[in-house]
């Protein structure tokens, strides 16, 4: 199984993420992890902190000589600007001077002082932050890392910001990541890209901000990976699951489930076919890659929509003090327009996770070795119609 497990704070020394459950014998360095968390950066609309910030990563452990050791991997990803809040964030015995009070709708400031018991929102909020997915983002980056050795890859792009949406139908090859990266906005359609870039503009002029939506496909996943068997075993209840713990993101399709839900059954599912060169197939892919809770072969799709960010840079969101408890508006920091491009990036991520974590769980092994012998041989099976 694979597991991981991130620490740190928005604006504290590092953060941390522990990788455990990879095979000995996979290829990772510092630069290609690197050039991953440099992807988490792109977008037009994000905000000074992307130009402030540079992801410092260092590989704590489970790596020698470029690859695994089949021990859990560390890798600790340094804030270039800690020098300026190591007084704010110490974690030293003391109390802030400045307690954050007015909390913002919309983000976890509030609920979180409540759970907790907290009087000040900065408790709350540097761990809420969406900082924490530079962590995932590097954890994912072994996620590819170990699906390409399997001939799977997963890709991401913008397919709408605000109003502004793609042409239906286009949609990225496994080999076209580069040409969404060179997108502004990440997005593989030109005219809608044109559209959104105005809408970022628009919302900036006024101090607003834009959500969006990104999607995520699985090119080359293997048939079968999670299982009707169990109830949290179900892939699609995994996938749900891991991108709905992105930070804004409140709603994730399937395939093309919210169409589908509008038909009749006739009209809904996927026809089977068989060819003796490629084995069994599908004239459609309306369900998005799933069956039953498990990958079918076709392309795995997720689309995953965030809302419009909470921090604004022109307050205006009505709260309230928590101390006086009279009204005033949200406090800012700065922020981003929109993070959505970012999003894709992290819901690309995410689906890495799953299916690399699904994958070790169906063809195991200690090494990249067994692992690609057990997986051959399962292809093999099915080239034989089983």
């Amino acid at each position: 199984m694979l597991r991981y497990l991130t620490a740190g704070e928005s604006h504290g020394r590092a953060l941390v993420v522990v990788v455990e459950g990879l095979p000995a014998g996979l290829a990772v360095t510092e630069e290609a992890v690197g050039a991953e968390l440099a992807r988490r950066r792109l977008g037009y609309g994000r905000g000074p902190r992307m130009r402030f910030e540079r992801d410092e990563l260092s590989l704590l452990g489970g790596v020698r000589h470029g690859l695994t050791l089949g021990s859990p991997v560390a890798i600790e990803i340094a804030n270039t600007e800690w020098p300026k809040w190591e007084q704010e964030m110490s974690p030293a015995p003391g109390r802030t001077a400045r307690p954050l009070t007015q909390p913002r709708p919309g983000h976890a400031d509030l609920v979180g002082m409540q759970k907790y018991g907290f009087d000040d929102a900065r408790n709350v909020l540097e761990r809420a932050s969406a900082r924490e997915t530079a962590a995932r983002v590097a954890a994912g980056a072994l996620a590819k890392a170990l699906l390409a050795e399997l001939g799977a890859h997963v890709v991401s792009h913008v397919v709408a910001i605000g109003p502004a949406t793609v042409t239906a139908g286009r949609r990225p090859g496994p080999d076209e990541l580069g040409a969404v990266d060179a997108s502004e906005v990440r997005c593989y359609d030109p005219e809608a890209e044109e559209a959104m870039v105005a809408q970022i503009k628009a919302a900036a002029k006024v101090g607003d901000s834009l959500g969006g939506v990104a999607e995520v496909v699985g090119y080359g996943v293997p048939v079968g990976l999670g299982s009707h068997v169990h109830w949290d075993r179900k892939l699609d209840g995994l996938l749900g699951q891991a991108m709905l713990s992105i930070p804004a993101v409140k709603a994730v399709e399937l395939g093309d489930a919210l169409d589908v839900a509008g038909r009749r059954g006739s009209q809904a599912h996927d026809p089977i076919t068989w060819d003796p060169a490629a084995g069994y197939g599908r004239d459609s892919n309306r369900s998005g890659g799933l069956e039953g809770g498990m990958s079918t072969g076709e392309p795995l799709v997720a689309r995953v929509a965030m809302k419009p960010l909470s921090s604004l840079n022109r307050p205006v969101l009505r709260t309230v003090d928590t101390v006086t408890k009279e009204e005033t508006v949200s406090w800012k920091e700065r922020t981003d327009v929109t993070a959505v491009p970012a999003m894709g990036v992290v819901a690309e991520t995410m689906m890495a996770l799953v299916l690399a974590g699904e994958a070790l769980r169906k063809f195991g092994g200690d090494s990249l070795g067994e692992l690609r012998r057990n997986h051959q041989a399962y292809l093999t099976a099915l080239a034989g119609g089983g």
